[in-house]
């Protein structure tokens, strides 16, 4: 017996899986304050290469997927970190309207780029924050603190163009930035996680626009049929993720805040490193 061209065994394994990532995904945002894109974004690229999903929709599928479900899953991490008083709000003032801005030139760019770019810009950010945690080097700074005025909101920009394309919640690059200006992380992974909010409702909505025209392209593909694709939206995705990732956030937060800074780091880092080689493979493999 099958359903839209896969076997309903094989739908159940990947229901299974999703549900389970969904449950790592969500830990993984309140400890790190990343939403857990930069694991749902491997993973669905996994899922959806076992489906079928033609390879050059594969990716920005995945991305749009992944912002999907870090809408319930950053709100959850940042009301977490909010009761903790951990959030700087003087960044999210600064940075609300330039990662805005940031998201919807994501949007643009993912309805018109390759498949390759989505997965470049996900190595090598990836891979830069990973050396910087786990290299532990407290003089690999910027500066002492955030730079103001036009820099600060510039760095804005990049945050929620970059996350978008990743498919992450922008925690990534906030953190990093502000590990960067002496910032402690604790601090970072709370506030990414109100960044995250920011990113990840209008980048869903941007990758809805930005796979629109795309389903007309594949109307015979039974492989696009199976995720359910809303844009570059997969609906069954985002169903099954988002339950486990919403109950298990705020457990990542106290995990998070009952580590040291050191221990955080590393976890972090090599946490990078893995995802970033993932792709790094599928580059020079070219699937």
């Amino acid at each position: 017996m099958t359903l839209a061209g896969l076997n309903i065994s094989e739908v159940l394994e990947l229901a299974l899986l999703l549900i389970a990532v969904g449950t790592l995904s969500g830990f993984l945002a309140g400890l790190f304050g990343i939403g857990g894109g930069a694991i749902l974004v491997p993973v669905f690229y996994e899922c959806f290469r076992l489906a079928g999903v033609p390879l050059d929709v594969r990716m920005p599928l995945c991305v749009g997927t992944s912002l999907a479900v870090i809408i319930p899953t950053s709100i959850s991490s940042y009301r977490a970190h909010h009761a903790r008083g951990a959030i700087d709000k003087e960044i999210l003032h600064t940075w609300w309207l330039p990662v805005l801005v940031g998201v919807i030139t994501g949007s643009v760019i993912a309805r018109y780029a390759p498949e390759r770019l989505f997965k470049i810009v996900f190595v090598m950010v990836a891979y830069s924050a990973a050396v910087r945690m786990l290299s532990a080097n407290e003089n690999w700074k910027i500066g002492d603190d955030l730079p103001k005025g036009p820099l600060m909101r510039f760095f804005g920009l990049c945050v929620g163009l970059l996350a978008t394309l990743m498919g992450v919640g922008g925690g990534l690059f906030a953190n990093l930035l502000m590990t960067f200006y002496g910032r402690p992380i604790h601090q970072g992974v709370a506030t990414s996680a109100a960044i995250a909010v920011l990113v990840s409702i209008p980048g869903a909505l941007g990758y809805i626009y930005a796979g629109w025209p795309v389903a007309g392209h594949y109307p015979d593909v039974a492989a696009l049929q199976a995720p359910l694709a809303l844009g570059y939206v997969s609906l069954i995705g985002a169903i099954l993720v988002m339950p486990t990732s919403l109950l298990t956030a705020p457990l990542g937060v106290r995990v998070a805040h009952a580590l040291s800074k050191k221990t955080l780091e590393r976890a972090y880092g090599t946490y990078l490193l893995i995802v970033g080689t993932r792709f790094a493979i599928s580059l020079w493999n070219g699937g």
